[in-house]
Parts: structure tokens; C-alpha cells; sequence
């Protein structure tokens, strides 16, 4: 009798490797998603004076690597260059052929209207069709799209402090803020973090005007949750 229990035994502990192995090479693995990025801006999303890698919407992508498999997919469309103002923006949107499906889209733009003089009410014009293209592009979904506000390029070695530049700076931020808030737009601040440049030094870029990787990864830390929400991640 005590044999016949040790078979029985020894059948049933056969039986359950044979079992769970199958099971383990049944299992499903999980289904590769593709997610799109589109950045949109001026040198502030293109990165002026840092690498490749440096620019926060690289250091964003990096973040959000943490929360994807490795069957996933993760593609940038970085539609930005140094000097861009709104009217460059929508020019150079307008000559792309992008799709309309993108998972996220971030948009950064008004301080070379500001730099160059251009009249406030050109931003006041051109910054909601931004919004409105952005949302186009997300396939009509708002709760896609992320705004950043614009640095505060007086706190750098070039800026030297100038008031007149905050203030114009200011006024941009608000009717941005105000205009996101308005329409259910998430609005992020990250002007504040520059605005330490003059004081940490490392914030600033070589260049002596425009952020450092270190500041983009500041402006990453902001975006991250809103991002990672956004993509159901």
C-alpha cells in the first residue's frame, strides 16, 4: 500500500511539471503597442546647444520607457528648429504630411515672437490655431495635447536679468495659461525652473541662453505624469 501511494505520488508530481510547463509556453505574451509623439516648437523643443539625447522630449521618452514592454514601440516626430516663432510653427506643420493618429502631442512656441517684437496679437491670433492643430493631429482629442510654457530667458548670462524681458515673457505665459484653462487644455509650468538660471548656473546651456539638459530633465519631471496618463501607461 505504501508503494502504491509513493507511485501515485510520484505520477502526480510528473504530471503537474509536465502541466505547468505547458502552461508556460502557452501563455500569451503581451501584444506590441505603437505610440506616437509629436513636439512641436521652437529651440526649446529642439534641444539648441544640448545632444540629441539631452532634449526633453528624448528625456521624455526615456522616462516613459520605464512603464513600456519590450514589444512596445515608441516613435518621436520632432517638427521644431532654433528662431521659430508661431507663423514658422504653423508654416512648417503645414508643409509635413502627418498623419492624424499621434498619442501625445507637446507644444512649446511664443518666445521668438516675443525675441523678435512681433505684435502680441499675432500670438493672441496664431498660439489657439497651434492648439487647434495639435489637437488635429491627435486625432481630434484634446486630453492629448500638453502645453508648456515658455522659459524666462532674462534669467541667463545673455538675458542679464532684464525685467522688460520677464514682463514680456509674463504676458505670453498668461493668455496661454488662461487660453489652456479655457478650453481644458493641460497647461504646464515650467518656467519657473529657469528662472533659477542665474543662480544655478547648470540650468543654463553653454551657450549662455537656453536650458540645460539638466533644466529639460526638470521640465521632464513636470511632464511625466500627465504624459504617462495620457498614454494609459
Amino acid at each position: 500500500m505504501k508503494r502504491f501511494f509513493q507511485m501515485l505520488a510520484f505520477f502526480g508530481l510528473a504530471f503537474c511539471i509536465n502541466s505547468c510547463s505547458e502552461d508556460q509556453q502557452t501563455s500569451p505574451q503581451p501584444n506590441p503597442r505603437l505610440f506616437k509623439y509629436l513636439a512641436l516648437g521652437d529651440s526649446y523643443t529642439y534641444g539648441q546647444s544640448v545632444c540629441e539625447d539631452c532634449r526633453f522630449p528624448e528625456q521624455l521618452k526615456d522616462s516613459l520607457g520605464q512603464y513600456l514592454t519590450t514589444a512596445d514601440n515608441f516613435e518621436i516626430k520632432l517638427i521644431a528648429q532654433t528662431g521659430w516663432t508661431t507663423t514658422n510653427l504653423k508654416t512648417a506643420i503645414a508643409s509635413k504630411n502627418l498623419t492624424n493618429d499621434y498619442n501625445l502631442v507637446t507644444l512649446l512656441i511664443g518666445v521668438n515672437n516675443q525675441y523678435q517684437g512681433k505684435p502680441f496679437n499675432l500670438y493672441e491670433q496664431e498660439f489657439p490655431e497651434l492648439v487647434d492643430i495639435a489637437i488635429a493631429k491627435a486625432g481630434g482629442n484634446k486630453d492629448n495635447i500638453i502645453v508648456l510654457s515658455i522659459p524666462d530667458y532674462a534669467y541667463t548670462p545673455f538675458g542679464q536679468g532684464s525685467i522688460s524681458i520677464s514682463q514680456g515673457i509674463y504676458q505670453y505665459n498668461a493668455f496661454a495659461k488662461a487660453y489652456c484653462e479655457d478650453n481644458g487644455i493641460s497647461f504646464v509650468n515650467i518656467t519657473d525652473i529657469t528662472r533659477m538660471g542665474l543662480l544655478q548656473p547648470d540650468l543654463v546651456a553653454s551657450d549662455g541662453l537656453h536650458p540645460s539638459a539638466l533644466a529639460y530633465s526638470k521640465f521632464t519631471a513636470r511632464v511625466l505624469p500627465l504624459a504617462k496618463n495620457k498614454l494609459g501607461l
